[in-house]
Order: C-alpha cells, then sequence, then structure tokens
C-alpha cells in the first residue's frame, strides 16, 4: 500500500507554502508555530526473529533548547494487535531531545506470537497539548503500525517437491493436461541461494530461479533471461523462430518469494528469437510456486493425477 509521508507533505508546505518564492531559494527556514506529529500516517513494521525495536517516527516543525516529552496511547478503534502479547512498546512516552526535531518510538514485536498469515496492527496516539496538533493534517497525533512476520530464509525450504500454477500453461499447456503441474527443485550445485527446476514447465525443460533476501521488505526472486522453456513446436505448434521458448524474469512486474510460507511469485517474460536476434514476445505471465511435503505430493500424485 502507497504511504501518505505526512512529514514529506510538512516540508513541501515549509518550501513552498511559506512564501511564494521558497523553493527557489537555496536555505528556507521555518518560522511558524510548534506543531507534533508522527511523520508517517502508516508504518509497516517486518518483524524479526532477532527482536530488534521498530521505529515509529515523531516529529515537530521546530527544534526547541529543552527536551520534549509526550506521551502514547494505544487506541482500541482500528487495533487488533494485543499489546504485551503480540507487541510491546519500549517506553509509553516518546521525548525529542534538545535541538532535534524528531524522535523514535520502539516498538517491539513478539516474533513466536505472530503467525505467517496474520495481518495485525495497532493504532498509537501521542498524548499532548491541542495546540500542538496541526489542523492542517488532520488525524496526524495518529498513526497504524502494522506488524508482519519475517522468517529467515533458509534455501532448504525451497527445495523438493513444488505445485506450479501457471498463466503460461493456461494460455500454452501445449502437451500438459493442467495450468498445474508437480514438480521437483533442488540446489544448484555452484550457485549459492539459487535451485533448478525440473521440467518446470515442459518436460525436459529446467529452469534455474534465485532468491535475494537481502531486503527482508522486499524479497526479490530472480530468474536470468534466455533459459529454455520449450521448443516451439510442441508449445506454439509452429517454428517461429530457432525453436526455442526462452524465457527469464518480466522487466514490467516485480517477482518475489514469501520465506514464511515457502512460496514464490515469477512474472515470466517468453519469447522467441531467431539466430541470437529478437522475432517477438509471446507474453507476460503470472506463475505461482508452491512447495509441499512429501506427502502431499504423493497424495497428489495418487488422488489429483498430478
Amino acid at each position: 500500500m502507497k504511504q501518505k509521508t505526512i512529514f514529506s507533505l510538512l516540508l513541501l508546505a515549509l518550501c513552498c507554502g511559506i512564501t511564494l518564492t521558497g523553493c527557489q531559494e537555496e536555505y528556507v527556514t521555518y518560522e511558524g508555530p510548534e506543531y507534533v506529529m508522527f511523520a508517517d500516517e502508516l508504518t509497516t513494521c517486518l518483524v524479526q526473529s532477532d527482536g530488534r525495536s521498530l521505529p515509529v517516527t515523531v516529529a515537530s516543525t521546530v527544534s526547541c533548547d529543552y527536551d520534549r516529552t509526550f506521551g502514547l496511547e494505544i487506541v482500541d478503534e482500528g487495533s487488533n494487535a494485543i499489546e504485551g502479547f503480540h507487541y510491546r512498546l519500549e517506553s509509553h512516552s516518546v521525548t525529542i531531545p534538545a535541538g532535534q526535531m524528531q524522535a523514535d518510538v520502539k516498538v517491539v514485536g513478539n516474533y513466536e506470537n505472530i503467525e505467517p498469515t496474520d495481518s495485525l496492527g495497532f493504532v498509537l496516539r501521542l498524548v499532548m497539548p491541542e495546540a500542538l496538533k496541526w489542523d492542517l493534517y488532520e488525524g496526524s497525533d495518529e498513526a497504524k503500525v502494522v506488524l508482519y512476520k519475517s522468517c529467515p530464509f533458509e534455501i532448504d525450504n525451497f527445495t523438493g517437491w513444488c505445485v506450479v500454477t501457471s498463466l503460461l500453461l493456461y494460455d500454452f499447456p501445449g502437451t500438459n493436461a493442467s495450468y498445474q503441474r508437480l514438480v521437483y527443485t533442488e540446489k544448484h550445485p555452484t550457485e549459492p541461494n539459487h535451485i533448478i527446476v525440473r521440467s518446470a514447465f515442459y518436460d525436459g525443460y529446467d529452469i534455474t530461479l534465485g532468491f535475494d533476501p537481502s531486503d527482508p521488505a522486499e524479497p526479490r526472486l530472480l530468474m536470468e533471461m534466455d533459459q529454455v522453456l520449450s521448443d516451439e513446436e510442441s508449445v506454439l505448434g509452429q517454428v517461429l523462430g530457432d525453436n526455442h521458448i526462452l524465457g527469464g524474469e518480466s522487466p514490467y512486474n516485480d517477482s518475489y518469494f514469501n520465506a514464511c510460507q515457502s512460496f514464490a511469485i515469477l512474472w515470466l517474460q517468453a519469447y522467441v528469437e531467431d539466430l541470437g536476434a529478437a522475432y517477438g514476445t509471446i507474453g507476460q505471465f503470472y506463475n505461482i510456486f508452491e512447495w509441499v511435503s512429501d506427502e502431499e505430493a504423493e497424495r497428489l500424485k495418487r488422488e489429483e493425477g498430478m
């Protein structure tokens, strides 16, 4: 969800709203009244197993030569996370130090008590004099904090049996009887955090996928271009290029994975070349990879014919 950053709007207002020429000045000095607010009306906190605290920023329009301390309260309306069970505040007050214009409320999520599929949140409110609330930004004294569980990445959780649900197979089934298929994945022998997906979309054609867990907020699924997905004849019914359907990660949509629930989303670009020269794009296709247990795989083979 796209966040509305109140403090960014505040800076824009200070730049453009105080004077007509303010945005053309190298330096802009705010000389208005003191207001205090949350910098963001919505903050997403990824709760990890290391127990680190997560910041929710409080900002002021001015700095003062003394410390300013404000109380914090949890608003029941709009809150479904339970304080003391799903999370705790390091303090029920926040202090903006002398000479500073912002400070952080520290939130600590309880990793063990949050389920991977939970969507939890709570509303924080600043307890302060009415004169410090800026009427220009209604509700700026409140912030919604959303908690999501962020599991550590383990490549072994993305190996073994996997159910592929593919819009490529839906549009171009080839010899497949369904747009879903049960495939087997294994760690790449030389590339860390990469797997080989055996017969990923069509029999006999393997692909390689990579995982980039460096940013827990945006875990990326990777697929290099020019991987052979199939021959053209058996899928398209004709040969347009060099009889290879090639694929790679789409440049138009994000591909990602979920370490908690062991699934991945691949936006695949499929295309045809002729002797290395681009011939045409077949399309952009949404695909889901869901890893299952050996027992579930046996059931799918037995009952679903996968």
